[in-house]
């Protein structure tokens, strides 16, 4: 999950990362109402998770709460990158004399933390990654260890910070890895991280992306930070029924078991929709190892509630559930969902008891339903029916 703006800047503060003043607000009235509050020069920013907001024109400095207003009317209903802006952050205005970036993040290939960190911060930083490389610094973290002192000034010294910053520095990033440890994060960025013409050392924005899985278990709290008007619907029903289910823009609906299967049934699909004007898949949903007729049911249903879905590919290896068993399981599916099911199903067997299974769909008969041999014949009957 990620966070927006406001709601990393509560976290920085919770764990003693310096933040400045910054208060949310949903209307002009109120944005004019913080600025007098907060006094002096604000800076009002549209709260969205993602990136460019001040190309967009999503932030704005005011100098009086006039001002101010007149930035909200502006920024509210702004679409950044099909993100509609509903709010908005006023924050303290800081007299910037330096811009760094700092971040820790989970490094999935080499199974440990990652530290990025640069002296030119600001600006996006895969650009910066691209265009200067050695500008940033890239420093392993180990798991077990985490970042204490002495690994912050590691980082502070590999990214070139210049000697009289990086007690400062380091103290800030032993903070903000207390953030990423304390609440289960993968993500826990600072863009920019900022010295002020005071000497102050200031996290400005900052982005943190939480481990759901780690919430559910661990963070009940973090439930309250979920945007459940901004999720999608399709996905808030996928979760609600226990499916991991990701919507894309395609035409073509998977339903598969194991997200190696998944993945690589949604590369195949794609392929072979070049043959059929361009369609491609229309979502990842992985149901796991148990593909019952519940589990079936569900999965279907919010695949078949995408409008945008023509067909649909169910491509199963059975293993510990057998073949036998998710043949069945599509059966009471099909008969659950009744006349919801309108689209068509090409279904791919293959595993432990696949002839009893194709014999139990084979059988059924059900005018939908379309028996494929090889995940390559599947993903081609599929992305024709779906151009149909």
């Amino acid at each position: 999950m990620d966070l927006y703006e406001y709601q990393a800047r509560d976290v920085f503060e919770k764990y003693g990362v310096p933040v400045l003043a910054g208060i949310v607000a949903d209307t002009p009235e109120e944005v004019k109402a913080a600025a007098e509050k907060i006094g002096g020069v604000v800076v009002v920013k549209a709260q969205v998770k993602t990136g460019g907001r001040g190309k967009a024109g999503g932030v704005k400095v005011a100098k009086t709460p006039e001002e101010a207003y007149e930035a909200a009317k502006a920024i509210l209903g702004l679409d950044i990158k099909g993100h509609i802006v509903k709010r908005v952050m006023v924050a303290q205005g800081a007299r910037i004399a330096e811009e760094f970036y700092f971040s820790v993040l989970l490094d999935r290939a080499n199974r440990s933390y990652l530290s990025l960190c640069s002296v030119e911060g600001g600006m996006e930083i895969e650009e910066l990654a691209v265009e200067r490389p050695e500008a940033l610094a890239r420093v392993e973290v180990n798991p077990l260890t985490g970042i204490d002192k002495q690994k912050a000034v590691e980082i502070a010294r590999a990214a070139n910070f210049p000697e009289d910053l990086i007690e400062k520095v380091s103290d800030v990033f032993v903070k903000l890895f207390d953030v990423y440890k304390g609440e289960d994060a993968t993500l826990v960025e600072v863009n920019p991280l900022v010295r002020t013409e005071e000497g102050d050392i200031i996290a400005l924005d900052g982005k943190v992306t939480l481990d759901d899985n780690a919430s559910e278990i661990r963070h009940p709290e973090h439930e309250a930070l979920e945007d459940k008007d901004a999720a999608d619907p399709l996905e808030a029903k996928a979760k609600k029924s226990g499916l991991n289910y990701v919507k894309l823009d395609g035409e073509v609906g998977i339903i598969g078991n194991g997200a190696g299967l998944v993945m690589s049934t949604l590369d195949v699909v794609a392929y072979a929709g070049e043959n059929h004007n361009g369609v491609k898949p229309a979502n990842f949903l992985d149901i796991g190892g148990g593909a019952s007729a519940e589990v079936m049911a569900a999965g279907l249903d919010v695949i078949l509630g995408d409008p945008q879905v023509k067909s649909v590919f169910v491509n199963v290896f059975g293993g510990i559930t057998a073949c036998d068993a998710v043949a069945n399981g599509i059966k009471g599916a099909l008969e659950t969902l009744g006349s919801a099911a309108s689209k068509p199903l090409v279904v791919r067997l293959d595993g432990n008891r696949v002839d009893e299974g194709r014999a139990i769909l084979a059988e059924y008969a059900h005018p939908l339903v379309t028996l494929a041999s090889t995940m390559d014949e599947g993903a081609d009957k599929a992305a024709e029916l779906a151009n149909a």
